[in-house]
């Protein structure tokens, strides 16, 4: 099942998580939504896309541990919409990146980053990560068919990201049910 949702300027990070109109796909369900970076040039993605990912991370539950934890976020690749990641989300709680190789990747990383990578090492990841309290993230796969759970992308100056309700499904990572039943707003029926 594909989801898909798409706003106009709504600074408002909890805004971020509108989801709408119903597509279907074969191997995957995935939803997406997006908003309107507001502030031009690179430092506008890389807010933008801090804030989205903190935001991400604010409506994750790790099975052994509260939402506000502190939280290891591990970058492997190269980032495509922003060479500058420092998450920030709302409410208590910090996450702290560490760039790392895919060969390198342990068990303490609680949020792990996809950027541009070769697509071997992105399957060796995924399939690391299958079974394990790890939310993947990436901003090299659009589509979000390459198991990630979450997928950000930049289209004329619209950030947006996609779920992937499979991947979540395979794993304890645990996703607040308001991120999937939160509908309305312009662009879409719910």
């Amino acid at each position: 099942m594909l989801l898909k949702r798409s706003w106009g300027r709504c600074p408002v990070l909890a805004s971020l998580f509108l989801i709408g109109s119903l597509f279907t796909t074969p191997q995957m369900s995935v939803q997406a939504a997006s908003q309107t970076v507001v502030e031009d040039g690179s430092g506008g993605m890389t807010r933008a896309v801090n804030r989205m990912v903190g935001g991400i991370v604010s409506y994750a539950r790790w099975p052994d541990r509260s939402a506000a934890s502190s939280r290891v976020m591990c970058l492997v690749g190269t980032p495509r919409l922003t060479d500058r990641m420092s998450p920030n989300g709302p409410g208590p709680g910090s996450i702290t990146v560490r760039r790392t190789s895919a060969d390198a990747v342990t068990t303490d990383c609680d949020i792990l980053f996809l950027g541009r990578m070769p697509v071997a090492d992105r399957r060796q990841l995924i399939a690391w990560v299958r079974g394990r309290p790890v939310l993947t993230i990436t901003d090299d796969d659009a589509a979000c068919i390459y198991g990630a759970m979450f997928c950000l992308d930049n289209k004329a100056a619209n950030l947006s990201f996609s779920v992937n309700l499979d991947a979540i499904g395979r794993g304890p990572m645990r996703i607040d049910p308001r991120v999937l039943r939160i509908g309305g707003g312009e662009g879409g029926t719910p």
